[in-house]
């Protein structure tokens, strides 16, 4: 045994109830041969091609979008027109797009990324190189914001 991790397969997450280009977005997923999942409540058609499955959640608000942040994670992809869906699977990992095949971008028109590290042992080092490479607008460590934080609890 290697020891090593097993290699994760990228899923495309289609949030199907209000994407008006489910198909292209599933033509484009085999096409890549990721697996591709359609979420909605109802009314969609199964694939017969075993990289595509069919979820049908039950009906409510929201429910498809809870369905896809439930699983969506790192390297997986989100179609969605919905915001807070497409932050909670930018902020597991994965990548949000519309369905104008746009990524979501903050106010200032910068393309949303999420990182998560864990420790990093010179802030102070990679906040310079970070800040060295071209076309980076904020590297988002906070570096001498602050000397201290209260945390209130229950």
């Amino acid at each position: 045994m290697s020891g090593a991790e097993p290699t994760r397969s990228i899923v495309v997450y289609i949030d199907a109830d209000a994407c008006p280009v489910k198909d292209e977005a599933l033509r484009v997923g085999l096409r890549h041969r990721a697996r591709v999942v359609l979420v909605s409540n109802g009314g969609i058609r199964p694939s017969a091609n075993p990289l595509v499955e069919t979820v049908i959640v039950p009906e409510g608000p929201d429910e498809a979008d809870k369905w896809i942040a439930a699983r969506a994670g790192p390297g997986d992809i989100v179609i969605t027109g919905d915001i807070p869906l497409a932050a909670r699977c930018i902020e597991a990992g994965g990548q949000a797009i519309g369905p104008d095949g746009a990524a979501f971008l903050t106010d200032g028109g910068h393309l949303i990324l999420d990182a998560h590290p864990g420790r990093i042992p010179d802030p102070e080092a990679l906040a310079a190189a970070l800040a060295a490479l071209p076309g980076v607008v904020e590297h988002g460590l906070f570096l001498g914001l602050c000397t201290g934080a209260i945390l209130a609890a229950d």
